[in-house]
């Protein structure tokens, strides 16, 4: 199957922009959809083979005008909390618009198709709402080979780079928190360099073998969260007394965090962590892929991060005493 130009969904994202870059060099041509153009161009508008383009991916007539005259549609989109807690943001963001890419890929002829889901993603058995719809959403898009589309999906673990959700977001928490209680010490993960992923989406894209396989994707070693946490802190140069929550009051944390703007934990995400993170069988060996460990990585930007604040902070206290 030739495939030149390729529609990217979620494009604009963590792993997106990684992908982007990763495939530039290929000289495919790339068609990423965001929401917000503006907010969004960084690091993907310099790319000389990237149509960034403002659409609504919910739109099943804007999905037509753009999916037109593309080989392939990978599909990114995805959420980790929802505004409610009964499943309905889920299965909008997952299911609702799997359908609607389905249905966009037969009306436009598309016949290559990739799709972000997740480990443990179970439309039956998924133990929350997210790997439930994650589950819905994956089985739904493996169903469309029977219209001719060839459907790859990859289901990682936690991704972990620079710019990610995980280890900068409890950067962020532990910074204003000296005494740290952390909910759910023990689940389990196999954090995946988002690197890594972008290259398993660039190998399978043009690989017959990966037709109709769900890859599972993770990194070198498993972790608890305590261990992860821990790492956090070490790396980021803060000392912090971090205190492991027993069940009943991850629980209860959840159940609060619920109502906090942003949702940094939620009851959702509790139950998700039900599921180790964790690979049977690892799929980026599969695909020839050496995976790179969090301590080749992490360190590097948690440390910058920390002392690029530190160095901002000093120059603001010079420029005040400058002129007091």
């Amino acid at each position: 199957m030739l495939i030149r130009k390729i529609c990217i969904l979620g494009g604009s994202g963590f792993v997106g922009r990684t992908l982007a870059n990763r495939l530039t060099p290929e000289e495919y041509q790339l068609r990423v959809l965001t929401r917000n153009r503006e907010r969004r161009k960084d690091n993907l508008i310099l790319l000389p083979t990237l149509d960034l383009i403002e659409a609504d991916v919910h739109d099943p007539e804007q999905l037509r005008k753009n999916f037109s005259g593309c080989d392939a549609v990978i599909n990114l989109v995805g959420i980790l909390n929802e505004r409610g807690r009964h499943g309905a943001g889920f299965r909008h963001v997952h299911v609702e618009l799997a359908r609607k890419v389905i249905e966009a890929c037969r009306d436009t002829g598309i016949k290559r198709l990739l799709h972000m889901s997740a480990l443990n993603a179970d439309a039956r058995l998924g133990p929350s709402h997210y790997l439930k719809t994650k589950g819905e959403a994956e089985d739904l898009v493996h169903a469309a080979a029977g219209h001719g589309i060839r459907v790859t999906s990859f289901r990682p673990s936690v991704i972990f780079g620079r710019e990610d959700s995980f280890f900068n977001r409890f950067a962020s928490l532990l910074k204003f928190a000296p005494v740290f209680p952390l909910a759910c010490p023990q689940a389990r993960f196999a954090p995946v360099y988002v690197g890594d992923v972008a290259e398993a989406f660039t190998r399978a894209l043009t690989n017959p073998d990966s037709y109709g396989k769900r890859y599972n994707l993770c990194g070198p070693q498993v972790y608890t969260l305590l261990e992860l946490v821990r790492t956090t802190a070490r790396c980021a140069g803060m000392k912090r007394l971090i205190i492991p929550l027993p069940d009943s009051l991850s629980r209860l944390q959840a159940a609060v965090f619920d109502f906090v703007p942003g949702k940094p934990f939620s009851t959702d995400n509790y139950l998700s962590t039900r599921a180790a993170s964790v690979c049977d069988r690892n799929d980026l060996v599969t695909l020839g892929i050496t995976p790179v460990g969090i301590d080749a990585v992490v360190p590097q930007y948690l440390a910058h991060r920390f002392l690029r604040a530190r160095y901002n902070l000093y120059r603001s206290r010079s420029r005040r005493n400058q002129y007091s």
